[in-house]
């Protein structure tokens, strides 16, 4: 017998509204600023190699994880300022705030580093706010988060110290690293007010420029507010060379931990040979729909789950 699920889908009602009027002030956002919106297809063969994420297999292609690849090529071929609102997926992800089908936003700028995307950050989520009618703070279960800039930057090397039991290099060092910061880190950010967090090693920064003068460090952030992971950025890696070395050992870290290999993006590596300094952030559109219609869990904020079709 078929169940009726309607009453979810109208119970939802009021955070679809806020859903669409932040979207609606995202893109606004972005088109007084003089950025060309665009599309690039779902649908790819090849997507960025990554140690943790898994893509979907489409016949013998794949749906893209992100828009990442697609839009680092338009850069190369001249279009300096570009945003996209769209789709990605990422098999086995499912949780209170992973969905396998989720909404992201993605912009990228010739000519700056990441520091102007933590500035850019700071002036969408300001100015969605005010559209939203939310003002100078916003309540999320419970917790008044303060948006007023500038917002607090913190390494993570000090975050590490400040509120681990470990540092680190020692969680680097002992495959640790993603569990400690889950854990003991990523609940004390972002209490008060948004922060963003930097210089990632560099290990952890696979498609990311390394710092001047310190190779051990990638010119990657993490905003994050009430514990929430809501954008993750960096200074682009431009080196077609140092880039395919570092897809390369990706590779062999899945081979060696039974993971299914990816093709080599090629006509990526290519373009990358062309791809001015630049910089760019992709930032969950259905994390800042919770944060902004103080919901916990991402089911609340999306007209439909895998569990609803």
């Amino acid at each position: 017998m078929m169940v009726d699920d309607s009453w979810k889908l109208a119970d939802r009602a009021d955070a679809l509204r806020l859903r669409a009027r932040m979207i609606r002030a995202i893109r606004g956002f972005f088109l007084e600023n003089d950025f060309l919106e665009i599309e690039t297809p779902q649908r790819i063969p090849a997507p960025a190699p990554e140690f943790h994420i898994d893509a979907v297999a489409s016949e013998d292609w794949f749906l893209q994880t992100s828009p990442e690849l697609c839009m680092k090529r338009l850069l190369a071929a001249g279009y300096p300022r570009i945003f996209q609102i769209c789709r990605c997926f990422r098999a086995g992800e499912r949780g209170d705030r992973h969905l396998p089908e989720f909404t992201m936003l993605e912009w990228y700028r010739e000519g700056v580093d990441y520091r102007t995307l933590m500035e850019d950050c700071e002036a969408l989520i300001t100015l969605v706010a005010r559209e939203l009618g939310i003002g100078g703070a916003v309540c999320w279960q419970g917790r008044e988060i303060r948006l007023g800039i500038p917002w607090e930057r913190m390494t993570v090397r000090e975050a590490f110290s400040r509120y681990a039991t470990m540092t680190s290099a020692e969680a680097l060092r002992t495959e640790r690293f993603d569990e400690i910061l889950a854990c003991e880190v990523e609940p004390h950010l972002g209490k008060e007010h948004p922060v963003f967090l930097y210089e990632y090693p560099a290990e952890l920064g696979a498609l990311a420029r390394l710092k001047e003068g310190e190779a051990g460090i990638a010119e990657r952030f993490e905003l994050y507010c009430a514990g929430l992971e809501l954008a993750n950025a960096f200074s682009e890696l431009t080196d077609a060379g140092e880039q395919r070395r570092r897809f390369e050992e990706v590779f062999s870290d899945r081979r060696l931990k039974g993971g299914s290999p990816h093709p080599m993006p090629e006509r990526f590596l290519a373009a990358l040979e062309k791809m001015p300094p630049s910089a760019g952030i992709a930032l969950g559109v259905d994390r800042l729909a919770m944060l902004f219609a103080d919901k916990s869990r991402i089911d609340d904020v999306v007209a439909f789950t895998p569990e609803l079709l």
